[in-house]
């Protein structure tokens, strides 16, 4: 037998096995099987009894079974009850699904082996869709710490439950010879790591929980190591190979507007970014750069100037944004710095009036637009360019990877990339996410801002919070408040913006207050309207969703009041009270939430209260929801680990990064690891994040 077998060639595994195997966890091959690792495991030197069970704990049993019932619940529906004696005492087994197939295989005055969470129900012990077998046939008596697999419903129906799942992979790695080494020996010497052959025979059927320990961090480093060595070699590539224009005079665009334009001073860290931009794009190689910067820290500003360098060398530039109102407040901010530059600059986004459309797509391609900003409407086909030479891409991570893509393809030669987030990006994301990509970062507010106090207030003290909104207004400032929901929900329980306008519109009434409304359901004409009478100071309150997160600048605007705020990740609460302290005024953020939170909702609130730093508050955000949940970042593959994790990882993370690092500086073409080469040849068939960023 070896890892490409089909699954069907393993022992306890026939044709209709093989399918449910195929499509509920993607098993094919024996070598899949093995892939399909336990999640916990149960420690069989500790010994269960009923008379010792606690409550919801997962436990196995040893005992006989009795009194088998089956009682019909419905039309099409039975529910089969056993009691089980393992001679401390009784346990109820339960079953509502396969309640045929499971009588016909018991049998009494067998011992049987039972696992499955005990749960107390009516004054005795239930236990509800158990797995049960044969003690006689239980694999798991040899080894110590008994292995417990993921199953579905369907799996289970058809007798693959983890004790069959568990046979099934001990009958393979009985059969298998031993399994090809994937790492170099220097590599596993140097970190005394397990060989690949015993980590996974040993991750399935440990021996001790210190052998277990070794082969999950072998298994963790190969899967990190080999996330590495995609990233960074194709950066290597990328730096060695990859054609860019070459960017190596400063005009007139540029010098003027940093003369006569530039608002402020830049700070220290937006002219080492912007050095480190222009050192890319005169190489000769493509630049392939990610800029993060909290909000309110210039980004823009750099981008700009960035385009400027493009349009010195004789190329167009454009900026894409994820959503209209971000791409307008773009086009305005350009309109209002370049003005008096001769600059043409054209803002292309769905409702804009086909005439206009097509007078854009007409001047875009003979070049007489040299900036465009947009939406998703600059990736479309007829959307030319008579001489793209700069891409820039705002909010990237709201952007598929096949929208990114088209982008590159605009142009003879690719055009240099840059790709901005305002969602600082926690370092390990940023070390395994981002290896093909150089970062820069802005870490610097411009001189002048204040930072935004937070605050957490409950709905006891609502009176208390818009009486100091009322002394905000009075003094000539703005309000947001931000609401989870448009329109009221029967099945959560949270405030509603039409519900929350009510409310703001009887404590700021008319004529003395106006009060505008904006959520994603309104028209592009409608919400900029209602974003101007704001912006213009016509209005004194946004009642908003979170569609006002990014793309908003209003310097007046002084105090975010966000609602149900409990119902907001990190990152979001963080990038909403980004739309405040953007003017020389004191700002403020207060957070509503109702009395009684879950812990994740205390350190969510703790955190927004104690820190304006953005790393710091992405820090705290991957610890306490994990990298799968953080907006954007689910279509990477990165994030599929099986074993290892960037949250709990780190070292290893920088372990492996320094490894192939280091690697590749010996031994760019991985020459002496012919293995490597191999696993770079089947890679590359692969998308990676970094090259159509």
């Amino acid at each position: 037998m070896t890892l490409y077998d089909n699954i069907i060639n393993a022992k306890e595994v026939w044709q209709e096995r093989a399918k449910v195997l195929n499509k509920e966890l993607g098993v094919y091959t024996v070598g899949d099987m093995l892939d399909h690792l336990p999640y916990r495991y149960i420690d069989q030197s500790q010994k269960s009894t009923v008379s010792t069970l606690t409550a919801d704990t997962i436990v196995v049993l040893n005992g006989k079974l009795s009194n088998m019932q089956t009682l019909k619940t419905g039309p099409h529906r039975e529910r089969l009850t056993v009691d089980f004696f393992d001679g401390s005492g009784y346990i109820q087994l339960v079953w509502f699904a396969g309640t045929k197939w499971i009588s016909k295989k018991l049998k009494p005055d067998t011992d049987y082996l039972v696992i499955g969470k005990a749960t107390p129900f009516n004054g005795q012990w239930q236990m509800i869709h158990p797995e049960i077998e044969p003690a006689a046939n239980a694999v798991q008596s040899q080894h110590p710490l008994m292995p417990v697999y993921n199953t579905t419903d369907r799996m289970k129906q058809s007798g693959l439950g983890t004790r069959t799942i568990a046979r099934i992979i001990d009958s393979i790695i009985q059969s298998l010879p031993p399994i090809e080494e994937n790492l170099p020996q220097t590599i596993i010497d140097h970190y005394k790591l397990l060989s690949h052959d015993q980590a996974l025979r040993v991750i399935h059927y440990p021996e001790s929980q210190t052998m277990l320990d070794a082969a999950r961090t072998r298994l963790k480093f190969e899967e990190l190591f080999f996330l590495q060595l995609d990233y960074q070699y194709a950066h290597q590539q990328r730096s060695m190979h990859s054609e860019g224009r070459i960017f190596a005079h400063v005009g007139d665009h540029f010098n003027r507007f940093y003369k006569e334009k530039i608002p402020f001073p830049l700070t220290d860290a937006q002219k080492r970014v912007i050095r480190e931009m222009r050192e890319d794009m005169r190489s000769g190689r493509q630049m392939n750069r990610l800029l993060q910067g909290d909000v309110g820290s210039g980004k823009t500003l750099v981008a700009l100037m960035c385009m400027l360098l493009a349009l010195d060398n004789g190329c167009q530039a454009c900026l894409m944004a994820p959503t209209e109102i971000l791409a307008t407040q773009h086009y305005q901010t350009f309109l209002r710095m370049l003005d008096g530059l001769g600059i043409h600059a054209e803002l292309l986004i769905g409702s804009l009036k086909a005439s206009e459309k097509k007078r854009i797509k007409k001047q875009l391609a003979e070049g007489d637009i040299k900036i465009l900003i947009g939406t998703h409407a600059l990736i479309e086909d007829n959307v030319q360019f008579r001489d793209l030479g700069l891409v820039v891409i705002d909010e990237q991570h709201r952007f598929g990877v096949e929208q990114r893509s088209k982008l590159w393809n605009k142009s003879a030669i690719p055009p240099h990339i840059l790709v901005m987030t305002a969602t600082p990006i926690p370092r390990t994301l940023a070390m395994t996410l981002y290896g093909d990509l150089d970062c820069s970062v802005i870490d610097e507010l411009p001189p002048g801002r204040h930072p935004v106090r937070t605050f957490h207030r409950t709905e006891p003290r609502r009176p208390l919070v818009f009486s100091f909104l009322k002394k905000q207004i009075d003094a000539g400032r703005q309000v947001y408040f931000v609401y989870p929901l448009v329109h009221e929900s029967e099945k959560l329980d949270l405030r509603n913006l039409y519900a929350g306008f009510d409310m703001v519109t009887s404590y700021f009434p008319r004529p003395d207050y106006q009060v505008s409304i904006v959520h994603g359901q309104l028209t592009p004409e409608e919400k900029a309207f209602e974003m101007d009478r704001f912006k213009r100071g016509i209005t004194h309150i946004m009642v908003a969703t979170t569609v006002i997160e990014v793309g908003v600048d209003v310097p007046n605007a002084t105090v975010m009041v966000i609602e149900n705020a409990e119902r907001f990740g990190l990152s979001q609460l963080h990038q909403l009270r980004g739309r405040v302290g953007r003017g020389a005024e004191q700002s403020y953020c207060i957070l509503m939430t109702k009395d009684s939170l879950s812990y994740t909702s205390q350190e969510r609130i703790r955190t927004m209260c104690s820190t304006t730093d953005g790393f710091e508050i992405a820090e705290a955000d991957l610890r306490l929801r994990g990298p799968g949940d953080l907006q954007g970042l689910q279509q990477s593959g990165a994030l599929d680990l099986r074993v290892a994790s960037i949250v709990d990882d780190e070292p290893l993370v920088r372990a492996t990064r320094d490894t192939v690092h280091d690697l590749l500086a010996d031994d760019p073409t991985l020459s002496r690891y012919p293995l490597l080469q191999q696993h770079i040849a089947n890679s590359k068939n692969k998308m990676l994040w970094g090259k159509i960023s």
